[in-house]
């Protein structure tokens, strides 16, 4: 296995706006695959609860939202098993090439005409296939820097900005052949997207990628691998064949399915740190720095059950609670999934300016996560003075809707680069990439709340809704602020 430093020499250090030429791959790579999944994302909840004739599957409105919850919470979970099959198997760069594989097909399945057997079954291609590139593409791009570049958390930022570019077009393309012509083709449309993304990546990863990503950090001997192939596939068997008599004796429902979904959110991410800091393979300095790593973890997890609300509760307010006239302009309500990426793509490159205009005086990383909450807490308190000035029968201002996206993306900013910068920095060696699963655990734990919590929201209990949620990420903010010298002690020297 070839040293850091090897890796990082491997990369041309100098060619895509001061960071290493692998940085540009990453970017068009991770653009396009956004751009099919925020695509898909952007009509998915609307094909699931309007009506047949209306091109939809006519679910009940509080099934759907629980369906996007779990499809979510899943699409990240999965991360754990991509960790692990790049840590052990095949390396990063490999197991990205097959998972974008696995998106596009899932994207080509929905794009067939079906339904809920045909919904599902793409769901699981998708959520295979981000399970296996979504983390471990980030994990890449933190190999092509040296530990103390001060360039990282610049480039983590533009390579998020490469993110929302994708996530930004999307919705106006996707939503809008989607939602005016046919959800079908629009599901399409996200497939070519992800097709796109791998062309770019196997065409430049050998000559900017160098080593980074090609490397099997902890690879499982030959007795290892017979006994642990043995054991998933018993394991595999005995899944579907419970499932099988559970479903057809139904038994397993939609509900009982999102429970055992929320439980396994909280489960697994503790059994993932329990291991991480008992295995041998942790030092002391290492196993400081889990312990500093789960209060972010669980900052994260309240920040992204509030922004993820923005494709589940927010999108079904931008279709039924919204005055979507502007003029003699209808706004097509998947437009606003646009928002998001759109203030991270205006905003992006000053927060990257910043960090690096700061320096050592910037806030520490305990730090910006409890001012990323505070925003985001705001984000869903102020959604609380339309229902209270005009009440809940009445369409409201679309600028309601503009504010929120604004106010999460301040948090977003805050928290999330910063988060997945600290990730590589305090991942224990041996658990390099299943650590950016767990990073993207904390979207799928907050996604597995909410397919709990969702189902509370409906137009007359707005104000409860918004206020709780918003009040609890404020306190967890504030707390986290206060402990945030505590944390910083157990990071052992990571800012």
């Amino acid at each position: 296995m070839a040293t850091k430093q090897e890796i990082v020499q491997s990369v041309p250090q100098k060619g895509f706006f001061g960071h290493p030429k692998g940085l540009l791959s990453l970017f068009f790579t991770e653009f396009w695959e956004r751009f099919s999944y925020y695509g898909m994302r952007a009509i998915l909840l609307y094909y699931m609860y309007y009506e047949l004739n209306q091109g939809g599957l006519g679910l009940e409105r509080s099934t759907a939202n629980s369906i996007m919850a779990v499809y979510g919470s899943l699409v990240y979970m999965s991360g754990i098993i991509g960790g692990w099959i790049a840590d052990r198997l095949f390396g990063t760069t490999k197991t990205v090439f097959y998972g974008g594989v696995a998106i596009m097909l899932g994207h080509a399945v929905l794009a067939l005409p079906g339904g809920v057997t045909t919904l599902f079954v793409s769901m699981a291609l998708i959520i295979i296939g981000t399970g296996l590139l979504k983390p471990n593409i980030s994990s890449i791009v933190g190999d092509l820097y040296a530990d103390n570049d001060v360039r990282r958390d610049s480039g983590f930022s533009i390579f998020y900005m490469g993110i929302n570019m994708g996530a930004f077009l999307a919705p106006l393309v996707v939503g809008t052949v989607g939602m005016d012509y046919s959800f079908h083709l629009g599901f399409g449309l996200a497939a070519i997207g992800m097709f796109l993304g791998l062309v770019v990546f196997v065409i430049t990863k050998k000559k900017y990628l160098g080593l980074a990503g090609s490397y099997v950090p902890n690879p499982m001997s030959k007795d290892e691998r017979k006994t642990v192939f043995t054991r998933i596939a018993i394991g595999l068997v005995a899944v579907l064949l419970i499932g099988y008599i559970l479903i057809t004796n139904g038994i397993m429902t939609i509900d009982v399915f999102t429970m055992i979904v929320s439980i396994l959110g909280i489960v697994i991410p503790t059994i993932f740190f329990i291991v991480m800091y008992r295995s041998s393979k942790t030092n002391a300095d290492e196993k400081s720095r889990v312990i500093a790593y789960i209060p972010l973890f669980i900052s994260a997890m309240v920040f992204w059950a509030i922004a993820e609300q923005g494709s589940i509760i927010l999108a079904q307010y931008a279709d039924e609670r919204t005055d979507l006239m502007l003029g003699s302009w209808e706004i097509n309500p998947a437009w606003f999934q646009s928002l998001n990426p759109l203030f991270i793509i205006g905003l992006a490159p000053i927060f990257a300016w910043l960090w690096v205009r700061l320096g050592v005086k910037q806030p520490s990383t305990p730090k910006k996560f409890a001012l990323g909450l505070f925003f985001a807490s705001m984000s869903f308190l102020i959604m609380i003075i339309p229902a209270y000035m005009n009440g809940t029968e009445t369409l409201v201002s679309p600028w309601w809707l503009v504010l929120s996206f604004f106010l999460v993306v301040l948090g977003e900013l805050l928290l999330s680069p910063v988060g997945l910068s600290a990730t590589t920095k305090l991942a224990p060696a041996a658990f390099a990439a299943q650590t950016m699963s767990l990073w993207f655990l904390t979207s799928a734990s907050a996604q597995a709340i909410n397919a709990q919590v969702v189902k509370f929201y409906n137009p007359e209990s707005e104000i409860v809704y918004f206020g709780v949620i918003g009040a609890v990420a404020m306190l967890i903010g504030l707390a986290m602020y206060i402990l945030s010298p505590k944390i910083e002690k157990f990071m052992r020297g990571i800012r």
